[in-house]
Order: C-alpha cells, then structure tokens, then sequence
C-alpha cells in the first residue's frame, strides 16, 4: 500500500548511514511496514543496501545476514545456492518446514528477510522459531557504534514486542554447528487450513542425548523447554502444560493452544524416539 506519510527515503551503505533522524525508520523487505498505515514514520533507512553477506559458513556455524531473504535462506537449505553446506549439518532439513509455517506466498519469501521475521517479533514468526530452537544468537549495533549479542529467545520478549533498544539494528544471527547437527522436526496447527499458525512446535535432539523443545505462535513469546535426554511421555506433557504465555486472540484460545501443543510436542517425541532407535 501506499504509506502517505513518507517524505524521505535513503539507502544505508556504512555503519554512519545507520543513524536515524526524526522520524525515520528502517526497512528490509517492508512487508510488514508496507502492509498498513504507519502515522509516526517520515522516512525510511533501507537495510539491503549494507554490504552483508546473506549467509557465510564460519568456524562456529552459520551466520544469516539479517537481510538474508526466506528465499535465499531456503534455496541454501536445499542445495541450490549459497556456500557449501557440511554434510553433517542434518537440522538445515528444518529450515523449509520454518519458511512453509510462515503464511506467506512465494513472492513474499523473495522480499521477506529473516531479521525483520525476527525484529517483528509476531508470536508465529516462524523465522523466530527456526532460530530459538538452533539457539541462534543475534548480534545487534547499537547506534552508538558498540554492539552486543543476546539469545533470540530473550530478544523476543512478547508478541510484537522484543528488547531493541531506539536505533538498534540486528546485524545477525550466528547458529553453532552443534546445534546444526542435531535432528530437528516441527509440528504446526491452525483454526483454518490456510490460516496463521495457531501453535508451532518445534524440538532437536542433539548428538549428546539432549532434547529441546521449543514453543512459538501458543505463546506470546518463546519457550525453551530443555532436558538432559528424551523425556517420557508423561514428562513431556506436564512441562508443555505447566509452560507460561498461553494467550487467547481471534485464531485460538489460550487452553486449545495449550491443549493442541501437548499434542504436538508428543508426536515429534515418539519421532524422534523412533529415528533414535533407528540410528
């Protein structure tokens, strides 16, 4: 739509271009600041100018470019773009089931990027989810010219709502190996076969014996459900059931998401049981 309020606009290429004036803010892909009127913003920073590589392989993981588009991250997960990924690195499998919970056509997954996924913080950002459960660290610029790194889990602090300070921008998320050799597998529902996801749960299982369960879209921001090796049946289900943040809104109550994520995060137990005993 058109945003009738903007009056400047302006490409950031250096860390300098990132200071904002009154008034202006930044923008990726904008399909979230282009979808409705937005009456506080006068101008708009472009983040796709910055010379940052959408993903790079280092010696601690991978590192997403916070411009790195859905498409871009999907075609590396399959093979089809993007630097050579370890043979090892089995949870990538999760990041197309991640873009596929996001309710976004094709074309949205061109200009959608995973920081503003991210920095939107929707309880269903599946880009969210995907990070939490690879325990994704973001690496964040303070306008200042300092920066600092905090778990993305603890960087989305609500629905809509996370911990950027004014002026903050996320550079990247930095995913270790470990977690990116781990089997992975998410489980989503919703109130209609084309609607937002009412309850995504997603888990990984590490080479250690250590599983994780991860809880986005049910509550209004993530939880991290960890144990020492694959719990029972009955362990599961009182973590899922005891775990804060459950909220009602127009596309599910709080006790169905609670209810409907229990269920879930037993299917992708016995999954993950099953492949064990396999291996």
């Amino acid at each position: 739509m058109d945003i009738t309020s903007i009056t400047s606009f302006r490409r950031a290429r250096t860390r300098s271009d990132l200071a904002l004036a009154p008034g202006e803010a930044f923008i990726a892909g904008g399909t979230w600041l282009m979808s409705e009127p937005q009456p506080g913003i006068t101008g708009f920073v472009d983040l796709t100018t910055m010379p940052w590589p959408a993903l790079e392989i280092t010696g601690h993981g991978l590192r997403i470019g916070a411009t790195c588009t859905i498409a871009q991250l999907v075609a590396w997960a399959e093979g089809r773009e993007g630097p050579g990924m370890p043979a090892d690195w089995a949870a990538a499998s999760l990041i197309p089931h991640a873009a596929n919970a996001l309710l976004a056509s094709f074309k949205v997954w061109n200009t959608a990027t995973v920081g503003g996924n991210v920095c939107r913080s929707y309880a269903a950002g599946s880009m969210t989810a995907l990070a939490v459960t690879l325990d994704g660290t973001a690496e964040i610029w303070r306008p200042d010219g300092t920066e600092y790194a905090i778990a993305v889990a603890d960087l989305v602090t609500g629905n809509g709502e996370n911990a950027l300070g004014a002026g903050d921008v996320l550079r990247a998320i930095d995913v270790p190996a470990g977690a990116l050799r781990s089997r992975v597998a998410l489980r989503k529902i919703a109130l209609a076969e084309h609607g937002r996801s009412g309850a995504v749960v997603t888990a990984r299982l590490d080479t250690d014996g250590a599983f994780v369960v991860v809880l986005t879209a049910a509550t209004a921001r993530p939880v991290v459900l960890r144990f020492a090796t694959i719990p029972d049946a009955a362990t599961l289900a009182a973590a899922v059931a005891a775990a804060p943040g459950y909220y009602s809104d127009p596309l599910g109550a709080a006790d169905w998401r609670r209810g409907v994520s229990g269920v879930l995060a037993e299917r992708i137990r016995r999954e993950l049981v099953d492949e064990e005993r396999a291996a």
